[in-house]
């Protein structure tokens, strides 16, 4: 009799897909009515697989996921460890707030992790905490140092939640994911100086196991495209500016010359960052224009 299993898949090799289940990791064949429905399953997909007697495993489906992110994908993520360097490639708030836009976007949590502070000049690196502050402020968790984080984020991953990395190329992904989960043995490699960004180092979507839950890598990359968001949600994406619009005048206030705008009052005030509020401006021009400015390509 054909038994079938839920499980969740943890590696996609040549054609292959690991499958985690009840009874450990299960390597199945995806059936071809995948390819009739334009279907493809994806490392983080609940599914189910159906055994036999003789040991062929098969996929035959794929349960209804909640979202779809990265470049390769990653199905179901539940929180984003973004991880911005300090130094090589430089810290840069305009980046930070592109990622924070487009995973507010998708709905997904943020923790931000800051790497390479060990090779950052000692004013730098207050200057940049001092900027993380006002993050950590309007709701999200930042790690400056490696040992807590390796501490605490065990406890923050919750059972079968999946965790996925991400940031720029070479800001240190996959040395920390080595950091964090020792047999993952993830290739790592040095940053391309003549144009401040790293090589891409990752090639494939893995889960490994970690606390209750999954982290997975992925590869890095160093922009991503906004153009795709509605311009009159935008602001939504941008935390403290959705709690502030509560007291807007309006309630299509969109932050631009509206009259009685809370969000520009709290700017001028500065309780809202002026850097925020300017990046705001950069990716409503760049939804307007329908595209990634060239100096971000």
């Amino acid at each position: 009799m054909l038994e079938k299993i839920e499980g969740i898949v943890i590696s996609v090799i040549s054609g292959y897909y690991d499958v985690e289940t009840k009874k450990g990791a299960i390597r199945s064949r995806a059936r071809g009515v995948f390819r009739n429905r334009k279907q493809k399953p994806l490392v983080g997909d609940h599914v189910i697989v159906q055994l036999d007697e003789q040991g062929m495993n098969y996929l035959v489906e794929i349960l209804p996921r909640k979202n779809e992110i990265g470049r390769p994908a990653v199905a179901n993520v539940d929180q984003v460890l973004l991880v911005i360097s300090a130094v090589e490639p430089d810290f840069s708030l305009e980046l930070l707030d592109r990622y924070l836009t487009f995973f507010a976007w998708k709905n997904i949590g943020v923790t931000i992790y800051l790497s390479k502070t060990d090779i950052t000049p000692a004013a730098q690196l207050v200057k940049i905490k001092e900027e993380l502050s006002y993050y950590e402020k309007i709701g999200y968790p930042v790690f400056t140092d490696g040992n807590k984080l390796e501490k605490d984020l065990p406890e923050l991953i919750k059972k079968d939640a999946i965790w996925t990395l991400a940031g720029q190329s070479g800001a240190g992904k996959s040395t920390l994911l080595n950091q964090l989960e020792k047999e993952a043995n993830q290739a790592t490699g040095q940053i391309s100086y003549a144009l401040n960004r790293g090589k891409h180092t990752t090639r494939q979507v893995q889960l490994f196991k970690y606390g209750k839950g999954y982290i997975a890598d992925t590869p890095g990359f160093s922009a991503v495209d906004l153009y795709k968001i509605k311009l009159d949600e935008l602001a939504n994406d941008f935390y403290e500016f959705k709690k502030a619009s509560a007291k807007c005048k309006f309630r299509s206030c969109q932050h631009l010359q509206e009259p009685k705008c809370e969000v520009k009052k709290l700017v001028k005030a500065g309780e809202i960052a002026q850097s925020r509020y300017d990046d705001y401006l950069k990716i409503r021009q760049e939804i307007q224009d329908k595209r990634m400015p060239d100096y971000l390509k």
